[in-house]
């Protein structure tokens, strides 16, 4: 393990977020300082952002923590374009008002792990729109673009996937990483950003922002990303039945993020406590310790402080209450998730498979099936045993709500209005 000078670069590396970095040298030599700026962008393309991105927010958490200044940069400009990394084809194209409505549920997400104000250290938000819209296609063309090599261009991972696949890729894609790298030296220019950092499937297109600083005659730029999130299990992290993992209460709910956490692999909780809590690695060791079913206890540390960091500490105790009464005293807790159906859909008889798949629990009619055979879904903690069965005002607790569970951890109530 290398032993850094800088606080940011030790900190990553022994919460484990380093996958690459172009100089480690230079860049630990400015964080130091405490005079380094760095960004991470987040296009705007649905009203949350997910998991993935929560991992780049704690590297610029982190960052802040050790004395050097965050930028957020929306990216107004570039959801307009679509990032082809990691697609298999063309993003939708959004309208402007789509996107803004986007920027704006993801804004407030960020202050719950940065602090933002005018301090030296203290982060600021910006938007690509701002000079990305107002370029002029022949100026970019002889100012910009002809820093690119096409021929380099088509090394790339998000482009040369693509194409080996035999999947078309449309122009506009194609322009992508020349918004990004542009992006890159606008910021160098307006903030004096040394660092632009991301996941590993951005490695291709912040080099290319580095290199094209150098050629428009910048300061030194340079590059960092984290590794590829995945599960001991070799899954791709951040999918659940009910889809992704989005960082807004109003869809995925601060119990529902209680419970991701919770349900993680024995052999994860160690690496997520590192990467999503800002617990002492001092009490991370002592958890990484336990073994056994001990280790039940290390993951409801983890999901308390994984959801107490994102969704505040009081959020976080209620959902650990509402799953401790819940599986321990199997109380019906009434702050479980809530679905809302329409009353006449119950007095005319809600079929068992639909009321699963309303309430999110599963995909499809054909999987409420597979998973009543297997004997995997439950009403009011009875085991459903026939898919033609028929839910009615009969089934209503006194609390007036249907409880739903799928397995022993996901539960909703279905509640009339």
């Amino acid at each position: 393990m290398t032993a850094f000078k800088s606080d940011f670069l030790n900190t990553l590396q022994e919460r484990g977020f380093i996958h690459q970095c172009s100089d480690f040298e230079g860049l630990d030599a400015l964080a130091a300082k405490g005079e380094a700026i760095a960004y991470v962008g987040y296009d705007c393309t649905a009203p949350s952002l997910h998991i993935g991105n929560y991992l780049t927010m704690m590297l610029l958490h982190w960052f802040q923590q050790s004395g050097n200044k965050p930028i957020t940069l929306m990216g107004g400009g570039t959801t307009m374009v679509g990032d082809p990394s990691g697609k298999d084809e063309t993003r939708a194209i959004r309208t402007v008002a789509e996107i803004e409505a986007n920027k704006a549920s993801i804004r407030g997400v960020f202050a719950k792990v940065l602090r933002y104000g005018d301090g030296k250290s203290d982060a600021i938000m910006l938007d690509n729109a701002e000079w990305l819209t107002k370029l002029n296609y022949i100026d970019m063309l002889r100012d910009v673009g002809r820093h690119f090599s096409v021929n380099r261009m088509l090394t790339m991972d998000s482009v040369r996937l693509r194409l080996e696949r035999e999947q078309e890729m449309s122009f506009i894609e194609f322009n992508y990483m020349i918004c990004q790298a542009y992006d890159f030296v606008e910021l160098a220019k307006r903030t004096g950003c040394h660092l632009q950092m991301g996941g590993s499937d951005q490695w291709g297109n912040i080099i290319m922002g580095v290199d094209l600083g150098r050629r428009m005659g910048t300061h030194q730029l340079y590059a960092l990303t984290t590794p590829l999130l995945t599960t001991a299990s070799g899954a791709k992290m951040g999918k659940t039945a009910q889809g992704a993992v989005w960082l807004n209460a109003d869809q995925f709910s601060p119990y529902d993020f209680w419970q991701y956490w919770r349900n993680t692999e024995d052999a994860d909780v160690a690496k997520f406590l590192k990467l999503f809590t800002t617990l002492p690695m001092s009490e991370i060791k002592k958890l990484e310790a336990l073994g056994g079913s001990e280790i039940n206890e290390a993951k409801k540390v983890l999901a308390t402080e994984a959801t107490a960091l994102l969704h505040g500490r009081d959020a976080a105790n209620e959902a650990a209450e509402t799953a401790r009464r819940t599986f321990e005293e199997g109380a019906l807790a009434e702050s479980l998730p809530t679905v809302e159906i329409p009353r006449g859909e119950l007095e005319a008889g809600l079929g068992v498979l639909n009321a699963f798949v309303k309430a999110g629990l599963v995909a499809s009619n054909g999987e409420a099936r597979r998973q009543i055979k297997g004997g995997g879904l439950r009403v009011n903690d009875g085991p459903v045993t026939d898919e033609k069965m028929a839910l009615s005002a009969a089934n209503l607790t006194p609390e007036g709500v249907i409880k739903l569970s799928f397995g022993k951890k996901k539960h909703i109530l279905l509640k009339p209005a």
